[in-house]
């Protein structure tokens, strides 16, 4: 029995219908509208401002009246703004704080006594490529994000010993509505990755096949563990002199 946050769309809504057809219940929740043909015996919604603390508290009692129990929390709601960090003003900065990392913390905090009645759980935290290395445009996602990484470590020290897995995910260069907000058609998004290993975009179904492993038993030795779903992005660089290196196919 999961919730799973931010699940109108994107990445969110690829989890859902990975943990879907991997036998698990659902409770997807967001600010956004869930589509109704989503719905099923093993799927209800929620309406979820991760902001907000007693959003949470329903959500959570939401969960467990609906299925009798929480086993894994996936906090993958997120915003990001793409803006020079001189253009970005007090008010943008907040929200982007508020929303991925504040609004992830809130989450643990709600989710930590269902996952005890359950007997132990799971929480997945999506932090980003980003979350690992700098990049420009993206000054106040950074932070956020780096926040998240390095929240997921220390409550994944104190929720060990009370059965409760605590990871992250990395993912970098997924095809989103929210990564691609002026819609560039695949190919022309794909040119940007050329310098990195994979030479393309990923799906939002790659981070849903790591929210699966990582929820699963099959992660059961997994704490605190950063897992990287970016195509090679944060594997290091390219000295495009040298063998090895790829060929601008735009050149």
């Amino acid at each position: 029995m999961a919730l799973v946050t931010g699940a109108a769309r994107g990445i969110g809504a690829a989890i859902v219908s990975r943990f879907l057809s991997e036998g698990a219940q659902v409770m997807a929740s967001d600010v956004l509208p869930v589509s109704p043909h989503q719905r099923s015996a093993q799927l209800d919604v929620a309406t979820l401002d991760v902001t907000k603390s007693g959003h949470w508290a329903e959500a959570i009692a939401q969960t467990e009246r609906r299925f009798g129990r929480l086993d894994c929390l996936v906090n993958n709601a997120g915003i990001i703004r793409f803006s020079r960090f001189d253009d970005l003003d007090e008010t943008m900065m907040r929200q982007i704080i508020d929303v991925n990392l504040i609004g992830t913390m809130l989450g643990c905090q709600a989710a930590i006594p269902a996952l005890e009645r359950a007997g132990g759980g799971t929480i997945i935290n999506m932090s980003s490529a980003d979350g690992l290395s700098g990049a420009n445009s993206l000054t106040a996602y950074c932070a956020s994000k780096f926040g998240v990484r390095g929240f997921t470590k220390a409550l994944a020290m104190e929720l060990g010993p009370r059965r409760i897995r605590v990871n992250s995910i990395h993912p970098g260069g997924i095809l989103t509505e929210m990564a691609n907000p002026g819609g560039i058609p695949r190919d022309l998004y794909d040119r940007g990755y050329w310098i990195y290993p994979a030479q393309r975009s990923g799906d939002p179904a790659d981070v849903a096949a790591a929210a699966a492993y990582l929820a699963s038993d099959d992660a059961a030795y997994c704490i605190g563990t950063e897992l990287s779903v970016d195509g090679g992005l944060n594997a290091g660089h390219y000295y495009m002199t040298m063998p090895g290196a790829p060929k601008n196919p735009n050149a």
